[in-house]
């Protein structure tokens, strides 16, 4: 690093705290972070300055919390992350608006707000040759009047996430799996009843367990060129009404044909920053299909600095230093997990059990919480807590895999 620099990310979940453990493992920095409450990971830690801002999501105080930091640090470059949704919109937007010593690596405003647009996302999709589930967009004046060109079981989600939050209602899940047709349409009535007005997405359910799922992690420069891509193989995900989809336990592999039809959308895009895929394999055509593109690192981004590549340094090498990076796709396999390690054994197929043991052996085990320099008594007793309200939740939605 030739030039002192300060992160600046917003939330308060495990992204912000693995985004906040790259930059300290890198550079030996400690991180400022804005979140509205005050919540594990992030509070109580050592290389986190965690502080809480209650309307820290609304546009007036989103760049005011950036003034106060730019100005706190006038010789360091600001680099702002938003760790959901809602918050690189407002970088996105404010992008331009900020001091001269920050920097907030993202596409402009009108581009972030189409691709987290799941329908205008497949249109890419169509145009570009990237496969995904076969879709049917819902609108809220179709009622029950629709038909669909796919059979049960039906997936139903929404278009764009941040407004549908925003209509939070008992019993609301992520993403709906719906085993017949009547449950399709309860879920569609109960979304709707509850003040949300946008699109849903209604697919094909892909078969499969979470073994099928992959992850890709990708960061392009500020040319638009991409420059790393790390995909993951999901063995383990959440399957909680708010957390399914959430990756659990991960391995990192490569497919480079995969890799390389996500490298030619996002070039096509001047795409720059961060992005994340959610993949399935669909064992009926061989192909690995695409849900949505995440225009950041994802939840689980320590995956990728804990198989050996850092995100902090790919964005400070970039953004910072100006060095031009060789383009590069991970090889290198390593265990990324959000559970301890007997749930995952526990809940993960015994043919992936010797890799994982493999792993583990040679130290490329990776938990983005258990970081040996943070393990001050509260977090020691925080993290123990999580653990077993991990396996509690674990067990009680995720069914033990036959063999």
């Amino acid at each position: 690093m030739s030039k002192p620099i300060q992160p600046l990310l917003f939330g308060g979940d495990i992204n912000v705290y693995s985004v906040a453990r790259a930059f300290h493992t890198e550079y030996g920095i400690k991180t400022i972070a804005y979140g509205m409450y005050h919540v594990f990971p992030c509070a109580y830690s050592r290389i986190i300055d965690y502080r809480v801002c209650r309307n820290n999501d609304e546009p007036e105080q989103f760049l005011k919390n950036i003034q106060t930091v730019a100005a706190e640090c006038p010789d360091k470059t600001v680099l702002v992350l938003g760790c959901g949704d809602n918050y690189i919109q407002l970088a996105a937007r404010f992008r331009d608006q900020m001091p001269a010593n920050v920097i907030a690596p993202y596409i402009d405003a009108d581009l972030l707000d189409r691709l987290i647009d799941k329908e205008y996302f497949y249109q890419l999709c169509d145009k570009y040759d990237v496969p995904y589930p076969k879709t049917f967009i819902y609108e809220k004046s179709m009622g029950h009047d629709f038909e669909l060109p796919f059979s049960a079981p039906f997936v139903a989600k929404p278009a764009e996430s941040v407004t549908y939050w925003q209509h939070d209602f008992e019993g609301s899940k992520k993403v709906y799996i719906c085993d017949t047709r009547q449950e399709l349409e309860d879920a569609l009535d109960a979304v709707y009843n509850a003040g949300f007005e946008g699109h849903m997405i209604l697919q094909d359910f892909i078969p499969g367990d979470d073994t099928n799922m992959w992850v890709m992690t990708n960061y392009s420069n500020g040319e638009g060129a991409v420059k790393f891509m790390c995909l993951g193989h999901t063995l383990l995900e959440e399957h909680s009404p708010h957390g399914i989809g959430n990756h659990a336990v991960i391995i990192t592999e490569k497919k480079e044909t995969l890799s390389l039809q996500i490298k030619s959308l996002l070039e096509a895009l001047n795409y720059t920053g961060f992005s994340n895929f959610d993949i399935k394999y669909d064992s009926r055509d061989g192909q690995y299909k695409v849900f949505e593109i995440n225009c950041r690192q994802g939840r689980s981004n320590f995956y990728v600095t804990g198989a050996g590549h850092n995100i902090a340094k790919l964005l400070v090498e970039d953004r910072v230093d100006g060095i031009d990076q060789p383009f590069a796709i991970t090889a290198n396999q390593a265990l990324w997990r959000m559970v301890p390690r007997f749930v995952a054994f526990r809940l993960i197929p015994k043919a992936y059990h010797p890799q994982m043991r493999a792993l583990i052996r040679s130290g490329a085990d990776n938990h983005p919480m258990e970081y040996r320099y943070d393990m001050t008594p509260n977090r020691i007793w925080r993290i123990w807590k999580n653990h077993v309200g991990c396996a509690v939740r674990f067990f009680k939605h995720n069914k033990r895999p036959e063999s």
